[in-house]
């Protein structure tokens, strides 16, 4: 097994890390309600993905 022959300073350690950004998701306009949504995923306002209905969306209910 490898094992570390020096220790790393605070800096290098830093330094490495510097590059684990994570990039945000690809996000589009969804055509029928025109809400954000992921790409290639059903729209979860609206529930069309591919110009049809994939998800029913439940209404919500106004309570009295």
């Amino acid at each position: 097994m490898g094992n570390p022959k020096k220790r790393h300073s605070r800096w290098q350690r830093d330094k490495r890390r510097a590059n684990w950004r994570l990039s945000l998701p690809a996000m589009v306009e969804c055509p029928q309600c025109h809400e954000q949504k992921l790409a290639h995923v059903a729209c979860p306002h609206c529930g069309w993905y591919k110009g049809r209905v994939a998800v029913v969306i439940p209404q919500k209910e106004e309570k009295r």
